[in-house]
């Protein structure tokens, strides 16, 4: 594999991504707050993007497409493969790491909670940034899901944004 893959998400305190029914509100209502969150530079360093079914729609609703220029996988079991002329759809992740290392991909953003759970259990994830919200959400999509082992983190740093949010840098260990 000659790609590396960067996680760049935010939670809640107590580890949710999204609320049950997907909602990202309680992010959406106070990240400007955050002030200069890195994502911008980090989404300028990535050539290739991979989201899962449920991120990709929640993106729909943006009412604009923050991956122009990129290569866009997603992946999918039930998504329709001609959904959209903007990404490709993959059933599996043995497809979607075929198209990415024949396609030469460099640096992928792996977003969305299923489509980071399984890089990780596949020991495909090089790093995580995640920037954590003051606030608990009590219940939702959590961003970790169960592991069959540990996985080894190395910190790399941690900076104090504005408003209460707190981002943190990892290397995972393979």
């Amino acid at each position: 594999m000659s790609f590396h893959v960067a996680v760049f998400i935010a939670t809640s305190l107590d580890g949710y991504i999204a609320r049950p029914d997907g909602s990202i509100d309680w992010l959406t209502e106070r990240g400007e707050q955050a002030g200069d969150t890195g994502y911008d530079e980090f989404l300028a360093s990535v050539d290739t993007v991979v989201l899962g079914r449920n991120t990709y729609q929640k993106v729909l609703t943006f009412g604009f497409w923050p991956y122009e220029g990129k290569q866009v996988e997603v992946l999918s079991t039930t998504l329709a493969p001609d959904a959209d002329e903007r990404i490709i759809v993959h059933r599996t992740l043995d497809s979607l790491i075929e198209t990415l290392n024949d396609r030469g991909a460099k640096r992928v953003y792996a977003d969305g909670g299923h489509v980071i759970q399984t890089f990780l259990r596949a020991g495909l994830l090089n790093e995580l940034t995640i920037t954590t919200a003051p606030v608990l959400l009590g219940s939702g999509i959590p961003l970790f899901g169960e592991l069959d082992h540990d996985i080894a983190l190395t910190h790399n740093a941690t900076r104090t944004l504005k408003a209460g949010f707190i981002q943190s840098d990892y290397t995972i260990h393979r």
